[in-house]
């Protein structure tokens, strides 16, 4: 400003102990309390606020080269991408917010009742939403720990299937009869995970009382070490299957558990590989399956031929027994009761 020019400012409606001259005198002291105490605060604060920007872009972005890098699934790596984006754009609302209220701070607004309106809107919209954040929150906890994975096979607020889609909000799971369960996030307290790391399978092979076990526990090893050895099989299997012997006996059956451990939901195929060679191995060696419906009728004892026992009169052979296993149950007429 040229100096005449000050002058007339100065000494004209702008004159010292004239009302505008003190309103100008005021401002001064303001912008000059301003540029000495608030403005080299507000400047920290923008420093402050860019650094941590900046950290926060480099954090995501470190942790998503991460992942690709250790070459982990492409669901896994969208996902990690999905919580960085999360991450990044909550920090900078949140660093963006704090410079925001600083500025207004130094310019000399009164936060109180903007922070005290904010916080009634924050509780009303809080109880309004408060089980989309609950979602919310459930499904970033399940994303973070990798409870499971699109694709996976699970169990989940009861319901059974394969997991078609997440999101922070809900869960898609796809039963085996087609139904499409949508199900939100914070319903899920309880993962079953079936498709995690490993599946193990049991079959109880079931014989007959007559059979031999050692006979039957040979013949088992040998079937379930041929399928596990088989060309088709064997890169399904993590460990050799374990023959655990004579379980329990129920009736006229032995039961015989087979466990097979495989990757995980590629149990099926050596199941019913192995299931298809019991049958046949069963029928080779003439063993009878196991069937809790049969019903064994005893030959022998006080001579009651009623009782289904056999007389043997002096000087004749006895008479050969026939096979327990192969009779059938006497036929009972419903309504006389006879047989």
């Amino acid at each position: 400003m040229p100096p005449l020019a000050l002058f007339l400012f100065r000494y004209g409606i702008f004159a010292e102990g004239r009302f505008m001259g003190r309103v100008f005198d005021e401002w001064m002291n303001d912008v000059q309390e301003f540029v000495h105490r608030r403005l080299p605060h507000l400047i920290v604060m923008i420093i402050i606020a860019f650094v941590l920007s900046r950290l926060l872009k480099l954090i995501t972005a470190r942790t998503v080269r991460m992942a690709e890098t250790h070459k982990a699934g492409q669901v896994r790596v969208a996902q990690v991408k999905t919580l960085a984006g999360i991450v990044q754009a909550t920090g900078m609302a949140i660093i963006l917010t704090f410079l925001a209220l600083q500025i207004l701070s130094s310019i000399g607004i009164d936060l109180g009742p903007l922070l005290a309106s904010a916080g009634i809107a924050g509780v009303a919209i809080g109880l309004a939403a408060q089980n989309i954040v609950k979602d919310v929150l459930n499904g970033t906890l399940i994303l973070v720990e990798d409870q499971f994975n699109v694709g996976n096979v699970v169990t989940i607020a009861g319901l059974t299937g394969t997991v078609e889609s997440m999101t922070l909000r809900k869960t898609s799971v796809r039963a085996g009869d087609g139904t499409l369960y949508i199900i939100p996030n914070s319903q899920i307290t309880t993962v079953a995970n079936q498709s995690a790391d490993f599946s193990a399978a049991t079959i109880n092979v079931s014989v007959d009382f007559s059979a031999d076990p050692n006979k039957v526990l040979e013949i088992l090893s040998k079937i379930a070490s041929d399928v596990r050895n088989s060309p088709q099989f064997k890169d399904l299997f993590l460990a050799d299957p374990q023959i655990l012997g004579v379980d329990s006996l129920k009736g006229s059956q032995l039961i015989c558990p087979v466990v097979f451990k495989t990757k995980a939901q590629q149990q099926y195929g050596p199941m019913r590989e192995f299931q298809r060679r019991v049958r046949i191995s069963l029928e080779e060696n003439h063993l009878l399956p196991g069937d809790p419906m049969r019903v064994f009728q005893s030959f022998g004892g006080d001579g009651d031929a009623s009782h289904g026992t056999a007389i043997v009169r002096p000087g004749e052979a006895a008479p050969a027994h026939p096979d327990p296993t192969t009779l059938k149950p006497q036929e009972v007429n419903p309504f006389t009761g006879q047989v």
